[in-house]
């Protein structure tokens, strides 16, 4: 069974009005905290569905279930208590999804988005099928695959988990015959696990851009931006990007075409690779609120995350205009292992147009995201030195 947080009555009603609508969240990490607190916003309750009892998302939720939300028993339960059921990551196996919507369960993005998605090689096929842009791929099932590709599609190439990956997780780049042995075993295709190869895109920018659609599938585009990454993690997002109005107008065009693709329901993130000669390309779609629109909470009318709520509630889907000519959108990463603290917290509340967001992570580790600080300006260069400012003054580790 699961076990139950913030107890409260557990004969709750499991259909309500659209005033007083509840939203189960499976997974109740930062991106669970921070749909919560927009639901929150508007009057609705969210209940998340966690593997830990301490997560970002426990301290903002009506009741948080301990248990597993990679399984239907964990899913069951938390469906039972709510209206609609969203989902933090796309990891969910869509069996346990499908069973959910079986039983009449609302469920978005749907079973079938989540399955068109979460396979990165069947993902890709499904947009290339579209009409989409997307880099030349090959599944492979041995070494002698990966070396027959190398041939083909020329070196570098990326060898890619078909499933599970992020943040560059799952990725090691091929620069040779030689490198293939070593990046099969890096990435577990010995022990079975399914890998794609994919051309390496030579880049001058990275784009991306928040699609929300709508149960009723219109849509609404969040500004064109560029991500910066540092170890396969972003680093900072400058929105909007600065790339001509040409450019701009092709990305946001591939990404609603991307969301529809996969009848996407829900704030979807697509990245974009703009490449040397002016092509651009889809790496990634993220079935989710995503990082690179952190930066609509303060920057845009209605954030990312008030409008999935919006969306996977059935409501009207809200502005996504800039309330700013420019923002910039820095994460706040751990170095080491050690408490989840921040240091230098004065200091960066000090920093004028800048806005801080923790997480509320009680560890922190190498790489691990424990906020992020977001700042608006008349100018990108003016947005970013606030934020690199505030977010420089920042630091996880022992109070004591």
């Amino acid at each position: 069974m699961v076990a139950a947080l913030n107890a409260e009555s557990p004969d709750l009603p499991t259909r309500r009005t659209a005033a007083s609508s509840r939203i189960g969240i499976a997974g109740g990490g930062q991106l669970g905290r921070m749909n919560a607190i927009a639901a929150a916003q508007l009057g609705f309750d969210t209940i998340i569905l966690e593997r830990k009892a301490e997560c970002p998302a426990a301290a903002v939720a009506l009741r948080s279930l301990v248990g597993d939300w990679d399984s239907e028993e964990g899913l069951r339960e938390l469906a039972a208590l709510v209206d609609v059921v969203t989902l933090e990551n796309e990891f969910v196996d869509t069996r346990h999804l499908a069973a959910l919507e079986a039983d009449g369960h609302l469920v978005f993005p749907s079973a079938r988005t989540i399955g068109l998605v979460q396979d990165k090689f069947i993902q890709k096929q499904t947009l290339l099928e579209a009409g989409l842009p997307v880099p030349a791929m090959r599944a492979v099932e041995n070494v002698n695959d990966v070396a027959a590709a190398g041939e083909a599609l020329g070196f570098p190439l990326l060898l890619k988990a078909r499933r599970n990956g992020y943040d560059g997780k799952g990725n090691a780049t091929v620069r040779s015959v030689e490198d293939i042995g070593a990046a099969w075993e890096r990435l577990g295709g010995n022990a079975g696990n399914a890998l794609y190869v994919e051309e390496f895109c030579a880049f001058t920018a990275e784009l991306a851009i928040i699609i929300t659609r709508g149960r009723d599938r219109e849509s609404v585009a969040y500004p064109v931006v560029e991500t910066v990454q540092r170890n396969h993690v972003c680093h900072l997002v400058r929105a909007p990007a600065a790339v001509d109005a040409e450019t701009e107008a092709r990305a946001a065009e591939i990404g609603r075409r991307a969301v529809e693709a996969v009848d996407a329901v829900g704030s979807f993130g697509v990245e974009m690779f703009l490449k040397q000669d002016g092509e651009i390309v889809v790496n990634e779609l993220a079935p989710r609120v995503h990082n690179s629109g952190h930066y609509t909470i303060e920057a845009c009318e209605c954030s990312q995350f008030e409008n999935h709520v919006r969306a996977v509630l059935g409501l009207p889907l809200g502005s996504t205009r800039l309330v700013a000519p420019a923002a910039v959108m820095v994460n706040l990463l751990g170095t080491a292992e050690g408490p989840g603290r921040a240091l230098g917290l004065e200091r960066a509340l000090a920093v004028s147009g800048a806005h801080v967001h923790l997480y509320g992570k009680t560890q922190t580790g190498e790489g691990r995201k424990m906020g992020h600080v977001t700042a608006l300006g008349d100018s990108l260069e003016e947005a970013e030195h606030a934020a690199t400012r505030c977010a420089g003054e920042i630091r996880f580790g022992d109070l004591s």
